[in-house]
């Protein structure tokens, strides 16, 4: 490569950082397949993160978004509507039948919480009026408290027609009775937005909510012995037996934070539990040092994982829903502009880097989701997920496309997450009466068979956040959650973000480090792996 290639390249890498386009740079990666193999990823990423952060997304839409949002709103209100007919707990699935769709599975705490919130945020939308919407809630939480509990916690499976607490799943073996941390903290939360959105029903929310003391599954931090006590919530509780599940949800970039807002908030669990979970990573660079921070007066580790020169705290599989589920209901990116409001937007855009790069699918929006070949799985994106079984297990994986992913993203990339959905409805049959399938095999060109509860209410839960008042943020953080969550989270600075933009001499360096790599390709001969190793 020339120098006046090289200068070309750091010019146009420069205008990428100072505005959106991407222009310049693929310009002068072209004709150079070197260039392009080792620049165009990188510069997409850093292009995207020079875009400003989109807190008010709604603003932006044209008239056609809001009407292809709005029809999506009403065909995701119907299938809500199904999930909970004949005034049953909502199932945890919508299955396709010939020409029919017919409810499937048990309930949860989790499928609960999602009809209720998706209720409220129907509401907000103007899909049902206030008098349904009340009526609706009310039938739900009084079925609510005739389910049975132990230790103040909502069992994991129900049956949505009786209530009667699952002893037997449907293959016929039992169903061990487990209290789950994340998934009770799914339902307190909806507890908390019905109990702030309808002042009206605030005394049947806080008679549900009272009895569930998240310290319960709270090991306190022992200095002493910090791995067998460290500081964190436990997975759950198996009644059975009195004994609690053998792991912790030590990682914050995933879903089960809720818990930790939620307990901080009602007082439960201390706030410097906040600050026990881990931001794992290795940063960018071989031997790194990662950088350590004292907030609350616990020492943390600043670790990062590192995607296409985007610095990113990981989740644990990967997923969108890890990353931007809470968001739906925390405004973590405002309140913490300096760790949420940069990772939300890097995590959001490598995920459309890997769709459309990395994979090479034409699509992108990777989560746990059920797949068309009658699978659910938390499907996600290897260099977002700390997980060995992710990383390991991402081959053939990649291909499943799940269109809640891009809801989520409707805050963080609003005009890519538009496209996005446009191609799928327009490419693969993964749209009906209910809505979006939950999954598209964007290489079979197949579509899943199911709609789930939670995708759809986390559908209907983004739509109220661009299209209506942010009903769900606003009633869950009203108290409390606000005035607690938001100065602790305020003081934190990820090492998240965009690496720096190599000098001439690292870039170089670079450029020769692959062309020996293809040097070495070229003159190793090709073998066949041995099956037995």
């Amino acid at each position: 490569m020339n120098e006046q290639a090289l200068a070309r390249l750091r010019f146009a890498s420069r205008r990428a950082v100072e505005g959106p386009t991407l222009g310049p740079l693929l310009e002068a990666a072209a004709g150079d397949p070197l260039m392009k193999r080792l620049w165009i990823p990188v510069v997409m990423s850093v292009s995207a993160f020079a875009t400003p952060l989109a807190t008010t997304p709604a603003r932006a839409l044209e008239h056609e978004d809001r009407v292809l949002l709005e029809r999506y709103a009403r065909d995701t209100w119907r299938s809500i509507q199904a999930f909970g007919e004949d005034g049953r707990l909502p199932a945890d699935a919508l299955r396709r039948y010939g020409n029919g769709w017919v409810v499937s599975g048990l309930t949860s705490p989790t499928d609960i919480a999602a009809y209720l919130w998706s209720i409220v945020a129907a509401e907000d939308l103007r899909l049902v009026n206030h008098d349904i919407a009340v009526a609706q809630l009310k039938q739900t939480l009084k079925r609510v408290g005739e389910l049975e509990r132990s230790h103040g916690f909502f069992y994991n499976w129900y049956d949505p027609a009786t209530g009667a607490r699952s002893r037997i799943w449907p293959g016929g073996a039992q169903v061990r009775p487990f209290l789950s941390s994340v998934d009770n903290a799914w339902l307190a939360a909806a507890f908390m937005v019905v109990g702030n959105a309808y002042p009206e029903l605030r005394a049947e929310t806080e008679a549900l909510l009272k009895p569930m003391d998240f310290g319960f599954f709270y090991d306190p931090y022992d200095p002493g012995n910090a791995v067998k006590h460290p500081g964190l919530l436990r997975g759950g509780y198996w009644t059975d037996n009195d004994s609690f599940a053998g792991f912790y949800y030590r990682t914050l970039n995933t879903e089960p934070r809720i818990a930790s807002y939620i307990g901080i908030a009602r007082g439960q669990v201390p706030p410097e539990h906040y600050y026990r979970m881990s931001r794992p990573g290795e940063g960018c660079s071989k031997g790194e040092t990662v950088p350590v921070r004292e907030y609350a007066g616990v020492q943390v580790p600043q670790g990062t994982t590192c995607y296409r020169g985007m610095r990113i705290v990981p989740s644990w599989d990967g997923t969108m829903f890890e990353a931007l589920m809470v968001p739906l209901f925390v405004p973590e990116a405002e309140w913490a502009p300096r760790s949420w409001g940069v990772n939300h937007r890097l995590y959001t855009r490598a995920q459309i880097v890997y769709g459309l790069n990395d994979a090479q699918l034409g699509y992108w929006g990777i989560s746990a989701a059920f797949s068309p070949q009658g699978v659910y799985r938390a499907f996600g994106v290897a260099p977002l997920g700390i997980d060995v079984n992710t990383r390991q297990g991402a081959a053939g994986t990649e291909r499943i496309v799940t269109p809640h992913a891009s809801f989520l993203a409707l805050q963080f990339a609003p005009v890519e997450a538009l496209a996005n959905l446009r191609a799928l409805q327009r490419d693969f049959p993964v749209y009906g009466p209910y809505g979006f399938y939950d999954s598209v095999d964007v290489i079979a060109r197949t579509a899943s068979d199911r709609v789930l509860i939670l995708d759809q209410a986390m559908i209907l839960a983004s739509l109220s956040r661009v299209l209506g008042g942010d009903v769900l943020r606003k009633s869950f953080c009203a108290g409390a959650v606000e005035s607690v969550v938001r100065p602790l989270i305020a003081l934190e600075e990820f090492n998240a973000g965009i690496e720096p933009e190599p000098g001439p001499q690292e870039l170089a360096e670079r450029i020769k480090e692959e062309e020996r790599g293809s040097e070495r390709e070229r003159a190793t001969p090709a073998t066949r792996a041995d099956p037995g190793r």
